[in-house]
């Protein structure tokens, strides 16, 4: 089944992907043929057409491949650490965390302040968030729904804390901010791209790495410790990689919600839960959905660019509700 999900499942992802980023490239207010910013992407095609596709457009596209997978990852790790199906960055407080860094970061940074140092006071805000969430919802034999709540508790609050920040700052940059917690990719540059691919390139292929770690948490920690896992560590390391991706994420493409909840169940459906190949999957799908959500936000109702959140959001509301009802508070099997 793994070597059928990575030598199958994989590359046909892979292509659905590359193929959603063309179409992405290739729609606009200068719409381009599909074969011919095919052929720019990988070097050929006239040079307005790349200046076009290179400058303007690949750049958010990049963004948004690069965040779904970061927050779908994130996600699976989640799910599994604390088996419980409804978790996700967004629903349990680790994205309103690294929100409210990353909004202070922004409401107070000087204008010579470096675009790099947004991920590093995204993951502080996030990591915070994440000690809360293990201190105050992780107990032995607890209810997965306990969970739930107290990631609500920590997101009203970060809600809370980044209302007072946007209220106390600049109007101009209040507007701004406001448009990037809804979640958006809007206006990202090859920068923005530069600043997030370190994270993705180092902290995907590490979850990748403890997918055996992964597969042992599914069946409890009883079981857990009773083939030699150090649970508790092993624990620790997997959500500090979850925190890492999500708020790289965050920090980049604000508030974008529900791509962590949908991407792993659907990979879950595809390609079963050995991680191995569960994780790439996953990561493929996030890829492939946040990219078409910033293209439906681009074209649904333009001229208006609207943020890919609000289309992940429509998706993922209902998604959660399903979700909530089909597995009646129990946890991942």
């Amino acid at each position: 089944m793994r070597r059928a999900v990575i030598f199958g499942l994989v590359p046909l992802l892979l292509l659905v992907l590359l193929a959603s980023m063309i179409w992405s490239v290739s729609t606009g207010a200068l719409p381009i043929s599909f074969l011919k910013a095919g052929a720019a992407l990988f070097g050929g095609g006239d040079e307005q057409t790349r200046l076009l596709i290179f400058k303007l457009r690949l750049p958010r596209v990049l963004v948004a491949a690069m965040v779904g997978a970061g927050l779908a990852v994130a996600g699976t790790i989640l799910q599994t650490i604390f088996r419980n199906p409804l978790s996700a960055p967004d629903i349990v407080g680790i994205n309103g965390g690294a929100s409210v860094a990353a909004v202070a970061f922004l409401t107070l940074m000087k204008a010579d302040v470096s675009i790099h140092w947004l991920p590093v006071a995204a993951f502080g805000g996030a990591l915070i968030a994440a000690a809360l969430i293990y201190i105050l919802a992780y107990t032995r034999n607890s209810s997965p729904l306990r969970l739930i709540l107290v990631g609500v508790g920590i997101s009203s609050a970060a809600s809370a804390l980044t209302t007072f920040l946007l209220i106390s700052g600049d109007s101009y940059r209040a507007d701004q901010i406001l448009n990037w917690l809804t979640g958006t990719v809007y206006g990202k540059s090859m920068e923005h791209a530069a600043a997030l691919l370190p994270w993705v390139v180092i902290f995907i292929p590490l979850a990748w790495g403890m997918s055996r770690h992964l597969n042992v948490m599914l069946l409890g920690d009883t079981v857990a410790m009773g083939v030699g896992s150090a649970v508790e560590r092993t624990r620790l390391v997997l959500l500090l990689i979850a925190v890492c991706l999500a708020a790289s994420s965050v920090s980049v493409a604000g508030g974008i919600a529900f791509i962590g909840l949908m991407a792993p169940h659907i990979g879950r459906r595809l390609a079963g839960n050995q991680h191995a190949g569960l994780i790439p999957v996953t990561a493929l799908i996030g890829a492939i959905l946040l990219v078409l959500a910033d293209l439906a936000g681009r074209t649904v109702f333009a001229p208006k660019d609207l943020p890919a959140g609000i289309f992940t959001a429509g998706l993922g509301v209902p998604f959660f509700f399903y979700l909530f009802f089909k597995n009646n508070g129990t946890s991942v099997k």
